[in-house]
């Protein structure tokens, strides 16, 4: 009779080794952006301005009168999103910054995940901390928390309001909310009405207006400057034609070697809105609808700086779910190639690059209008097919 071995006091699971691997990978990743920030002096400009606006709230100043940092950037956001800000003025400064880019880590984590439900894959723990690690050095994601900027739980808020079940009690409220913070996001109401979820739109309508009511009640100077003048001001936010702005109109300035594209960008823009939004109307699947919504609303905000672009991260989660490793492998090269910044962008050279620099500088709309040229092109193939099919049925 064989003897039973004695089993170990501490077991080790199979998984262990795979959950210690993903956490070292995601420390070190944590710890050298941490060290690289220490590095560069990372001033976390749009963090510092957040701050300036919660306090002109708190203290009652104007709040679309004041400039801060070296580069005098001012408040561009609705008053409501002020009012959110007021907390950022409890913390010192180095705490506040250390707290910022703990929380942009784990808002990284959670759009990991959601981008991930999106994808209909679920999403294990090594797996995650893995993605997040490495999803830190993607360009537009790197760029939002060097900023400190708000991108990702912008994105989180969408995202995981669209990803809800059907028929989920208040979906529809956190995508009113994004709306009411960054205005961009207003594109996914038009999308939902599209898609026939009448209830969801209306919903996030009204939550985005309780929004905008809220701002006027507590800030009715700031809610009247900013919905009567401010809005309209896109140049305040900043140079449309800089290598920064990664929309249409950012494209169109640089090729065409003019700060004010006027028409041609505008017509463009309506062009894309139309035929984005349509093709996400009529998506046969949830994820792609979701991801042609936001390239569409990327593409035709007048500005669209680089950072704005974390939507690239549930676009890497579909392609990979659907086995596009291939295409994957392209468009994660592309966010983290850095293009736009290698070629020259001092003073005002962003409207004199030559002909073969032009792609380098705008990586992220043509990429975008890619991605909308082979949702169309799929659309166009489905149609045949469909009345193909509709043909045999008959006979």
């Amino acid at each position: 009779m064989r003897k039973r071995m004695p089993t170990p006091l501490l077991a080790v699971p199979p998984a262990l080794p795979a959950l210690s691997l993903s956490l070292a990978l995601l420390a070190v990743s944590l710890t050298l952006f941490a060290a690289l920030c220490v590095l560069r002096h990372a001033p976390m400009a749009d963090l510092l301005v957040y701050r300036a606006e919660g306090a002109a709230v708190a203290h009652g100043t104007d709040l679309y009168g004041f400039t801060v940092t070296r580069w005098r950037l001012p408040a561009t956001y609705p008053p409501f999103a002020a009012i959110l800000f007021v907390p950022a003025t409890w913390l010192p400064l180095p705490a506040l910054k250390a707290a910022c880019l703990a929380g942009n880590a784990l808002l990284l984590a959670t759009l990991v995940a959601l981008s991930a439900r999106l994808a209909g894959r679920p999403v294990r723990a090594p797996l995650l901390h893995t993605a997040t690690a490495l999803s830190l050095w993607l360009e537009p994601v790197f760029q939002t928390v060097l900023f400190g900027q708000i991108n990702l739980a912008v994105a989180c808020l969408v995202l995981g309001d669209l990803t809800r079940p059907p028929g989920a009690r208040g979906k529809g409220i956190a995508l009113g909310v994004a709306a009411g913070i960054k205005l961009t996001p207003a594109v996914f109401l038009a999308y939902l009405l599209l898609r026939g979820r009448h209830r969801e739109a209306l919903t996030a309508s009204a939550s985005c207006a309780g929004t905008v009511l809220l701002g006027a009640a507590l800030l009715p100077a700031a809610s009247t400057d900013f919905w009567t003048h401010r809005l309209y001001d896109t140049g305040r936010v900043g140079k449309a034609w800089i290598v920064d702005n990664q929309s249409l109109q950012g494209l169109f300035a640089r090729a065409l070697g003019t700060a004010a594209p006027g028409p041609v960008w505008v017509l463009s823009a309506a062009a894309v809105a139309a035929a984005g939004l349509w093709l996400a109307a009529r998506a046969r699947e949830e994820r792609h609808g979701v991801l042609l919504a936001a390239v569409t609303a990327l593409l035709i905000s007048p500005i669209s700086w680089s950072h704005h672009w974390v939507w690239c991260v549930p676009l890497l989660a579909v392609l990979l779910a659907e086995g596009r490793v291939r295409l994957a492998v392209l468009v994660a090269a592309a966010f983290t190639a850095r293009t736009l910044w290698l070629v020259p962008h001092e003073g005002d050279r962003d409207l004199h690059l030559p002909w073969w620099q032009q792609p380098l500088a705008a990586p992220y709309p043509l990429l975008g209008l890619a991605l909308i040229a082979v949702a169309a092109l799929r659309a166009a193939q489905a149609v045949p097919s469909a009345r193909i099919s509709s043909a045999s049925t008959i006979r």
